[in-house]
C-alpha cells in the first residue's frame, strides 16, 4: 500500500559515484576462489484438503478498494530474494492474459520502531477501535525498497491453471471486520503464478510478512490457504498466521482466522533466492564496499555476482546494495 509515510525513500539511498566506482574497482580486483552460496527456499505448501480458504488480495481499481493479505516468513541471514510463487482462484474461464498486474510488498513485524503505537492501547495487546490486537501483525507500512510490480517492470510473471474447477469452503472479501465470518464458498480456476523479480529484493535477517496483490481485468483473485503448520524445514516459531486489511481498515490489520472467520490460516506461497551471509551491516560506513567484496568472493567476481543473483547488470546490483546499506529509519 503506497503511502506518504514510508519506512525508507529511494532518494535517500543514492551514494556518491566516487564511492560506487571505488567499490566496483575493489570488487573487480578481488580474484578469490568463490565460496559456497546457500540457496534460500521458504514454502508453506500448496493448497490441500484441509479447510480451504480464499482471501481476496487485489490491487485497487475502478469501483474496488485495495485489499491486502499477508503471511509471515523468516530469514536467518541476509538474503537476495529472486522469485516467488502464489496460489489462488480466478473466476471460471478467465483467460490467463486477464492477469493484468501483480504487486509484491514486504512488511516488518509490528513494533514501536516501524509503526505508530501511540494510536493503540499500548502493551500488552496494542488494540485499536477496529482491531483487538496488533501483536505479531504486519507493520503499519511496507518496506518501500522491497516493493515490486509487473507494471513497474520490476517483476515478471507466468501463470498456469492447476485445476479448472477448485472449490474453497470459506472466503473473505469485502466484510473485513471482527467476527464478520465467511463470505461463503467459491469455485474457480486454481492458478499458480510464478513471479521472477527482475530487480531482486535484498533483506537482512529477520522476520517479515510477504504480501502479493493481483489485478484482474474482471473479478477478484482469491489467495488460497496452504498447510498449517508449515511443512518441514519451513516451520515457523512463532507462526504468526495470515492477516488482512483493506483501505478502510489500514493501517491496522486483522487475523483472517482468529479475528474474522475462526481458526487460523497460512497462505499458499513460496520464496526462493540466495543467502549472502558475509555482506556488510546496514548503516555502517563500510557496508557497501564490504558487501560488494563479499559478493565477489562468494560468486567469483562482480559480473558473476550480478548474474548469479538475477540482476540485469552490475549497476543494478550496486544500486540494490546501496539501498540495502542505508541506515534504518528511526
Amino acid at each position: 500500500m503506497n503511502t506518504f509515510d514510508r519506512m525508507r525513500t529511494t532518494s535517500k539511498a543514492v551514494i556518491s559515484l566516487g564511492r560506487m566506482t571505488a567499490a566496483a574497482v575493489a570488487l573487480t580486483a578481488c580474484l578469490v576462489t568463490p565460496s559456497w552460496a546457500d540457496t534460500f527456499v521458504f514454502e508453506t505448501g500448496s493448497p490441500t484438503n484441509q479447510l480451504k480458504l480464499g482471501a481476496v488480495s487485489r490491487r485497487p481499481s475502478l469501483g474496488k478498494t485495495e485489499t491486502e493479505t499477508a503471511d509471515d516468513f523468516p530469514l536467518q541471514e541476509t538474503t537476495v530474494i529472486t522469485g516467488a510463487k502464489i496460489f489462488g482462484l480466478i473466476p471460471l474461464e478467465t483467460p490467463r492474459e486477464n492477469i493484468r498486474d501483480v504487486e509484491v510488498e514486504v512488511y516488518q513485524i509490528f513494533s514501536k520502531d516501524n509503526s505508530d503505537v501511540n494510536r493503540t492501547s499500548g502493551p500488552p495487546n496494542f488494540s485499536t477501535q477496529n482491531v483487538p490486537t496488533r501483536v505479531n501483525s504486519p507493520a503499519d507500512f511496507e518496506i518501500d525498497t522491497a516493493t515490486r510490480a509487473r507494471t513497474e517492470g520490476t517483476l515478471a510473471i507466468s501463470a498456469r491453471v492447476l485445476d479448472a474447477s477448485f472449490s474453497v469452503d470459506a472466503t473473505v472479501l469485502d466484510g473485513i471486520s471482527v467476527g464478520a465470518g465467511t463470505a461463503g464458498r467459491f469455485t474457480g480456476e486454481e492458478v499458480e503464478i510464478t513471479i521472477t523479480f527482475t530487480n531482486p529484493i535484498v533483506l537482512p535477517s529477520g522476520q517479515y510478512f510477504f504480501r502479493p496483490e493481483v489485478l484482474l481485468t474482471s473479478g477478484d483473485f482469491r489467495y488460497l490457504s496452504g498447510l498449517r503448520p508449515n511443512p518441514g524445514g519451513s516451520a515457523l516459531t512463532p507462526d504468526r498466521q495470515a492477516w488482512i486489511r483493506n483501505s478502510t481498515l489500514a493501517p491496522d490489520w486483522l487475523r483472517i482466522g482468529t479475528d474474522i472467520i475462526g481458526g487460523a490460516f497460512n497462505m499458499a506461497f513460496s520464496l526462493t533466492g540466495e543467502t549472502v551471509p558475509d555482506v556488510g551491516t546496514p548503516g555502517q560506513t563500510n557496508c557497501h564496499g564490504q558487501s560488494l567484496s563479499a559478493l565477489s568472493r562468494q560468486f567469483g567476481g562482480v559480473d558473476a555476482s550480478a548474474s548469479g543473483l538475477g540482476f540485469s547488470n552490475v549497476q543494478a546490483l550496486q544500486d540494490a546494495f546501496a539501498l540495502f546499506c542505508e541506515p534504518p529509519v528511526e
